[in-house]
């Protein structure tokens, strides 16, 4: 492993950890946007990196009933976020996965019981989840761009292909991983 990959790597794991450990606003981390971008900049055979960074962030946070569903949906995230390479996909992506995070977690959150077992509780687990799902795809779009930037440097876009040549920084070639 190169050292540009190992430097990627650190950087991918603690931006994780950190933006879910550290004080912030409900559901503005980092994670998502990582569990988008990571299989498409570093291949799929990174992803467990991903997963390893969730793990990791809840075991100092604590386990919690539904962690399977959070969990999960990292895992559906990274597998399926390597259709989308190039810019515009990138992005979609974030919104896309935004939306089935919340979609997802927030029925595990309902059939783990913390609501009435009938629709109206379904409805109702989602609507007041919905200021968590604002801060989870403004915190997405905010670090999909910062990784945005990040990549269109020349110099770290050559990095990235060194690590993964299947990655497309030419945003008019499509390749999958």
């Amino acid at each position: 492993m190169s050292k540009a990959s190992v430097y990627v790597f650190i950087i991918s794991i603690a931006s994780i950890i950190l933006t879910r450990i550290l004080p912030h606003p409900p559901n503005f981390t980092s994670t998502i946007a990582v569990a988008v971008y990571f299989p498409i900049l570093f291949g799929k055979k990174n992803i467990a990196t991903v997963i390893f960074a969730i793990i990791i962030s809840d075991l100092i946070l604590g386990l919690h009933s539904y962690i399977i569903w959070t969990w999960g949906s990292i895992l559906a995230i990274s597998t399926f976020s390597r259709y989308f390479q190039n810019l515009s996909k990138r992005l979609l992506a974030s919104l896309i996965f935004s939306l089935f995070f919340f979609i997802t977690t927030n029925f595990g959150v309902w059939i783990s019981g913390q609501y009435e077992y009938s629709f109206q509780g379904l409805a109702l687990c989602y609507f007041l989840a919905l200021p968590f799902f604002a801060s989870s795809l403004a915190s997405t779009l905010f670090y999909s761009v910062i990784i945005e930037s990040m990549i269109s440097s020349k110099k770290i876009s050559e990095k990235i292909m060194k690590i993964n040549p299947f990655f497309v920084h030419n945003h008019n070639i499509e390749k999958n991983t």
